[in-house]
This record gives C-alpha cells, structure tokens and sequence, in this order.
C-alpha cells in the first residue's frame, strides 16, 4: 500500500451491564481519544459507525451489550515533519529563540490527528535553525499551549538556549500571565488555586482536580473586569500542567466560556441565565473554542541574560466578545 494512502483506525466498544442508555455521539466522543462530538457526527453521517452491524443516526441511544464499531480514517504518520508555508505572527527573533503568538486551532507540534498545519510546520518553513533536545516532531518546541489557546510561546533555535530555557520553565520562574473569559464572577476577586491536578478517571481526555493524587499546580487570578454574567480574568501560572487553568476555573465554579470540555458551552436553565437564552447563545456563536489567551511572557534570555518580556493582545475573535459583553453589561 502507498504511504500516501488513507487507512483506518478501528475501535470497538461495548456499553457495561447496568448503565444507562446515552446518545452514541456522546459515548464516543467520550470514549475515543482526540475525537470531538463534531467530528464523531461526521464519521456517522458518512457510514463510520455501526451498531450491532447497521448504521445508525447520531442521537441513536445506545443500550448495554450494544456492539459498536467506528473505523476512523487516519493518514499513515510520516516519519518527520516536514516544511510548509504555513504564515507565523513572529513577535521576537534573534539567533537563539523566536516568540510566536500561536493562533487558534494551530497545534503546537503534530500528534494523531495533527500530522499537518501544526506550528513546528510553520517553523520548519521559516527557519532551518530549531533546537534538536526533542524528538523529531518538536523541534524548537520548548514548551505548549493547547491548540484551541491562542498566544505567546517560546521557540529555541539552538540546544544550548533549549536548555537553559527549559531550566527556567522547571524552576518556575518564566512569567506567564494569561487572560480568560469566565462564566459567573468569583465570590473572592484574586486569590490562588492551589490543588493537585490528575487524568480524568471518567474521561483520559480530560483532567480533573484531586485531594490524593495527581501532579501540583497553583495558578493566581485576578479578576480585571465583570459583566452580566461572566468575568475577564488575568491568570498568572506558578506551574505549567495540561489544561491547568481551564481545570481550575472549572473546578471553582467558573468554567470558561466557550469550553466544551469543562463545562464553559452550556447554557444553564432554571435559572438566571434562562431569560438570556438567545443573547447567550449569540455570543457562544461569537466564539468556537475556550476564551483563553496567552498574553505576556517573561523571561531571561539564555545567552545574553537580558530580562525579556513581552505582550500580546487577544485575536479577533475573543476582543468581539468582550466588547459585546461590554455592550450587554452597560
């Protein structure tokens, strides 16, 4: 078979004795890693996914000891990555690092499912000068925001300026402050979020907060502005863990909005929030992806030991929604 030839990834999953029937796309947008609710009613709508061997529709409930199948097209993973004209909004560049203000939805090197368009594509493209600490699929790459966060990260283009990068990240002393749009407002307007952060047990995908178990993580906030029903709100990490600042807004009652994973896409009924149905849904619409921005960065610089800071504004899409719920606010 060609190399260039799409293959598929088959699973196969069977709902235990005594739980209760859940809508298919739900089960296995749940159950199958990297894959969205969207991209599951995609697979069903065209044939993917059959149930005890006939297709179905996407809000087919699936009963226990249902066998389901989903084949999942997959391109075969390349052996590198390779270059590709991919524009970057490069911030800061001398001949040791790069500060990039990532967009949106770009992942920051590949992995299933993001074998193309990722940031280390774009680096690749611009420079032939990336530090080689990583494997072949990250170089430059010192550190990660999620794909769906937009904002700064640093890039080394050396090993030597990598490592003294990735000391300051594991001794904590990298600023990063962060601003997020947040449903609700926080009894407590700054404080610390001080827990320990672990994979979720229901769903690997997520992570979730823990009394026992799991890795340290602090995060300060600040609330800067209120709305009608939600919050702008500066973060600043004292550590760095996989989704850590939408895990603690989350955890406090304060998902962000937009998120889908913790809890910042629904729209709450039987409440408040009820009478604004229509108004929330507009400005969910505004939006597609968590309200998070990576905004500032400082550090010092590995080979000349300058202080560095720099700043970058929320994108397009994050500015419209707090300017209308500025405008619902007044």
């Amino acid at each position: 078979m060609s190399a260039n030839l799409i293959t598929e990834k088959r699973f196969s999953f069977k709902l235990p004795e005594g739980k209760k029937k859940e809508r298919i796309d739900v089960f296995l947008a749940n159950s199958v890693e990297n894959a969205t609710r969207t991209r599951i009613q995609k697979l069903i709508e065209a044939g993917y996914v059959t149930v005890n061997g006939k297709l179905i529709k996407s809000n087919y409930k699936v009963a226990p000891f249902d066998e389901i199948l989903v084949a999942i097209p997959v391109s075969p993973r390349p052996e590198k990555a390779e270059a590709e004209d991919i524009p970057l909004d490069i911030v800061f560049e001398d001949d040791h690092l790069i500060v990039v203000n990532k967009p949106a939805g770009m992942a920051a090197h590949p992995s299933l499912g993001n074998y193309t368009g990722t940031l280390v594509h774009a680096l690749l493209h611009h420079t032939r000068h990336l530090s080689t600490v990583n494997s072949e699929f990250r170089p430059g790459i010192v550190h990660r925001i999620d794909k769906d966060t937009s904002g700064l990260l640093i890039v080394a283009k050396d090993d030597i300026s990598h490592s003294r990068l990735a000391h300051q990240f594991a001794n904590h002393t990298i600023k990063r402050d962060y601003l997020a749009v947040a449903w609700g407002v926080p009894q407590k307007r700054e404080g610390e979020i001080n827990t320990l952060i672990t994979r979720s047990k229901k769903d690997r995908k997520k992570f979730t907060v823990s009394d026992t178990e799991g890795k340290h993580a602090i995060t300060f906030y600040e609330v800067v502005e209120e709305f009608e029903f939600a919050s702008l709100i500066k973060l600043r990490l004292k550590t760095g863990r996989t989704h850590q600042i939408r895990v603690h807004l989350s955890s406090i009652g304060h998902p962000i909005f937009g998120d889908e994973a913790y809890g910042g896409r629904v729209i709450l009924f039987g409440s408040t929030l009820a009478k604004m149905k229509s108004r929330v849904a507009n400005l969910l619409e505004i939006i597609t992806r968590q309200a998070l921005h990576a905004r500032s960065l400082g550090f010092v610089h590995p080979i000349t030991k300058e202080e560095m800071m720099f700043f970058s504004d929320p994108p397009a899409d994050m500015a419209l929604l707090i300017d209308k719920l500025r405008v619902n606010t007044d």
